[in-house]
């Protein structure tokens, strides 16, 4: 039973940590296929900065799920 409810909660914010990956922008595009570059150093604003903090928390729940049921 607590193992059913771990990999549903694993499942899930794996599927959500990949949602978050997939919907920040990337910033270079084709542009450097064809030899432009944006490496312009911009800071992050708005639902960017929302979402990469979201994503790095994420990113820790999910380590954390997976620490927990390694050790237990």
């Amino acid at each position: 039973m607590k193992e059913t409810i771990y990999n549903s909660i694993e499942i899930g914010l794996s599927a959500l940590l990949v949602i978050s990956i997939l919907l920040q922008q990337k910033g270079s595009g084709l542009s450097g296929v064809f030899g432009g570059s944006s490496n312009i150093y911009s800071t992050k604003r708005g639902v960017d900065k929302i979402l990469h903090y979201f994503t790095i928390g994420l990113s820790v729940a999910f380590f954390a799920i997976a620490l927990i049921r390694l050790v237990f």
